[in-house]
């Protein structure tokens, strides 16, 4: 542990920040946790989670057990600050930073010389030098890089995560880490504190690259399921198995398809690819056009339900996952938690939803008569199955107990029909 963070503060306990925090604290750092979720603070400090994520819950019971992680709602002092809060989008996808703010002013009062701030959540170009002002405007007695370059008392950074759902806990420790600093001294103090816990390598470059790379990788990924989920609709016209026809393609030494579904979903793919074209409307073409693509397929899924429920009075519809991925219980920006909502509004006839790893349907998703089932219960009733996410239990489902019904499958798990 280097002897410049003894403790550090981790501002946000999600998905991101909860991991994060946990693996610091198995590290001897000690960890002070904030959130303003007084229900995510009392089940961290039982040592317990409130999120799902293998390997998650031993870690911070450990870290909780021995005193290296405490939780609470209000900021306290620490050598460094990470701050891993949500960073929507509002109105017509304009980058919503209002999480950031209130993030940066919450600890400006705790600050002291020397400290560093490191802002993980994906974000904007330039949103890492907005958060210094913030800082700045809140605590004058202080001085930031934006104002007096290396020699500022507090440094400034940016590195974002580059974590898969379900591979948190060793993504964290194993993956590479772009470390951008407001300058080359805020970059390798950022780099000493991630190198307490990462195995990867930490680049170092500066704020603005970093945190264009995470919105670049992520658009990335976006263009290339765009291209997936066109090819599924070209394929339905023309009556061709897209699953196939990908399988087919990809042995190709140069091709490599991704897979298509319901669409785009997550806290991160769904979303990034619009802050750039925030920053560039008019250049960003093709990374909107890929958005607008992933956008438009849940209405496509939704319509070839309607066609199938059209062949029944009054159907039982079975809805198969919730989440934005297989295998988890993220629903943030999830296409398949669009899609139900958007068939309870159509009153198509009875809604059964299956999620695993969920107890209770969102309160947007109660009334008009959906319920939460078993997966063998929304099977055996189901007149239409509607396969939205690959989760592993519905991989092992017997194909028998599809026969006789109309099986609509966005995930190619059982074949493919869209």
């Amino acid at each position: 542990m280097s002897k410049a963070f003894q403790s550090v503060a981790m501002i946000g306990l999600g998905y991101i920040g909860l991991p994060t925090a946990a693996v610091l604290a198995s590290r001897g750092v000690h960890v002070i946790g904030v959130d303003i979720n007084p229900y995510a603070v009392d089940t961290i400090n039982q040592g317990r989670i409130h999120i799902v994520e293998p390997d998650l819950e031993a870690l911070v019971h450990e870290v909780v057990r021995t005193g290296k992680l405490r939780a609470t709602t209000k900021p306290e002092a620490a050598d460094a600050f990470l701050i891993a809060v949500p960073t929507p989008f509002k109105g017509d996808h304009e980058p919503d930073l209002t999480y950031v703010e209130a993030a940066a002013r919450s600890i400006a009062p705790v600050l002291k010389k020397g400290d560093l701030v490191i802002l993980e959540s994906t974000s904007p170009v330039g949103s890492t030098e907005q958060m210094a002002q913030w800082l700045a405007e809140s605590r004058p007695d202080l001085t930031f890089p934006h104002q007096v370059g290396e020699n500022a008392d507090i440094s400034v950074a940016y590195c974002p995560e580059r974590v898969l759902p379900g591979k948190v806990i060793h993504e964290l420790v194993e993956n590479d880490r772009v470390v951008g600093g407001m300058t080359p001294r805020c970059a390798a103090r950022a780099s000493v504190l991630y190198k307490i816990f990462v195995k990867g390598e930490c680049i170092i470059t500066n704020a603005r690259t970093a945190e264009m790379c995470k919105l670049t990788e992520n658009s990335f990924r976006d263009v290339n399921i765009a291209f997936a989920n066109e090819l599924s609709l070209i394929c339905d016209e023309l009556n061709i198995n897209v699953w196939e026809l990908i399988r087919l393609a990809n042995h190709h030494p140069r091709v490599n398809i991704l897979q298509p579904g319901p669409g785009v979903g997550g806290h991160c793919i769904a979303v990034d690819p619009w802050f750039i074209v925030d920053k560039s409307p008019k250049t960003a073409r093709l990374i909107r056009t890929a958005r607008e693509v992933n956008d438009h397929k849940p209405h496509y899924v939704i319509d070839k339900v309607k066609v199938a429920a059209a062949k029944f009075t009054n159907p039982k519809i079975a809805c198969l996952g919730l989440a934005f991925k297989a295998d988890i219980d993220d629903l943030r920006e999830s296409p398949s938690f669009e899609i139900v909502q958007h068939l309870k509004t159509l009153n198509l006839g009875s809604l059964y939803v299956v999620e695993p790893y969920i107890d209770a349907l969102p309160a947007s998703l109660n009334g008009n008569g959906i319920v939460l089932v078993r997966v063998e219960d929304a099977l055996e009733w189901a007149d239409i199955v509607v396969l939205l996410v690959g989760h592993l239990v519905f991989k092992e489902i017997n194909l028998g107990l599809l026969v006789d019904k109309e099986v609509i499958d966005t995930c190619g798990l059982w074949g493919g029909t869209c």
